[in-house]
């Protein structure tokens, strides 16, 4: 899959004098931002689960679904050190419903390098059940995606995404006129990505869902469009030995992580010729008439800094992203100070720097050389995505 990235999706808790000045009146946005990152949570500091939550609103009430059993992560491959595994879960709904709110709690948040809630349409459920079925015990491997409806994320212009976690998480609350639908006998795939190299043990983690019915509502549906772009990064002396050779490295990604053809290749044909180098973007049309409500970014650990930008070197030039100093550790959306129409005829582009520097800085890297770094599923590995929350105009 194209996106095997978390949404970043977070919003504040208490009230709004305890927000960051600039998130302060955020209510006109689909989240707010003020959640603690995991390494605060892993030094004793509150954890996202221990926040004051947010009140219910009218008509909204929770619901909680878990992971079915602890489940014991293992490197699929054997040589890997990333599990990725999906579980369905039904939630029984009789009635259509309306999300305003997520709240994806690690059990083990040690192991726990990101969680992705999907949706699984009514008429996809029978094949979420036969990948259940056909890798034993639960859940079933889903590097990438989790295979149910055949497109990776569902579409990039408008994802299956429900909800996300990563460094950083807490609950993310939408604002009063929006909501994600879903319709009667829909079920749920919660994707867990396991970083075998930062814990041990096992996990069961827990989603709450901030509900609502969707009959007489008068809500806007959000959605939320993916931006891939490459990571073509050369070794620092820019040689092509070993695993400093892309074709070789490319491979070893695709051992790692069973890809008949690599994602990084993909990128090429979605973004067009690329350049190695330690910046990389890519630009797509903007399809759809909609508003942009909120913006994140996600890297892994070598990433330096990523930017959003609608209709990037035009008279009507606009950024509605920018980490000049990317945290991994607080991963959040960031509302718009003022929503964004987009439609046909715009166009948006994410753009992303790493930095091969990094490998002597950060201890997941100890023991390593230089290699040649694209596109991969691992903690280790890279990734450059962009991720728009958007409402219909």
């Amino acid at each position: 899959m194209l996106v095997g990235a978390a949404a970043l999706l977070l919003a504040g808790c208490g009230s709004e004098a305890d927000l960051p000045a600039n998130l302060r009146g955020a209510s006109a946005h689909p989240t707010t931002h003020a959640a603690p990152s995991a390494s605060a949570s892993a030094s004793g500091s509150a954890s996202a689960a221990e926040q004051e939550d947010v009140p219910l609103r009218a008509g909204e009430r929770f619901q909680s679904i878990r992971l079915p059993a602890p489940y014991t992560p293992t490197a699929p491959e054997g040589t890997g050190t990333d599990d990725y595994r999906c579980f369905l879960v039904d939630p029984g709904f009789t009635s259509d419903q309306l999300v305003s709110g997520v709240h994806i709690a690690p059990d083990n948040a040690a192991l726990v390098h990101h969680v992705i809630v999907s949706k699984v349409e009514p008429g996809d459920v029978e094949r979420a059940r036969e990948l259940d079925a056909g890798d034993p015990g639960d859940g079933w491997t889903c590097f990438g995606g989790a295979g149910v409806s055949g497109v990776a994320g569902g579409s990039l212009d408008d994802a299956d995404w429900v909800g996300a976690w990563a460094p950083g998480g807490g609950e993310r609350v939408m604002a009063d006129d929006i909501g994600i639908p879903l319709a009667e006998g829909t079920q749920l795939v919660v994707q867990m990505h396991y970083n075998l190299l930062a814990g041990t043990g096992t996990d069961r983690s827990t989603v709450r869902l901030r509900l609502s019915e969707a009959e007489g509502a008068t809500k806007q549906a959000l959605r939320t469009m993916l931006l891939p772009a490459p990571v073509e990064l050369p070794c620092r002396d820019n040689g092509t030995k070993g695993l400093c050779n892309r074709a070789l490295a490319v491979a070893d990604v695709k051992r790692r992580f069973a890809e008949d053809i690599a994602t990084a290749d993909l990128l090429h044909l979605l973004c067009g010729p690329i350049e190695p180098g330690p910046v990389q973007s890519c630009t797509r049309p903007i399809r759809e008439e909609g508003t942009i409500r909120a913006v994140a970014g996600h890297m892994h650990l070598l990433g330096r800094a990523i930017t959003v930008d609608v209709n990037k070197g035009t008279p009507q030039a606009q950024r509605v992203l920018d980490l000049p100093v990317w945290n991994f550790d607080d991963q959040g959306s960031i509302p718009l100070d003022e929503p964004l129409d987009v439609g046909p005829g715009d166009s948006i582009t994410v753009t992303c720097t790493h930095d091969q520097s990094l490998r002597d800085l950060l201890p997941a890297f100890e023991g390593t050389q230089d290699r040649y770094v694209a596109w991969g599923e691992g903690t280790t590995d890279e990734m450059c995505l962009g991720i728009v929350l958007m409402t219909e105009r």
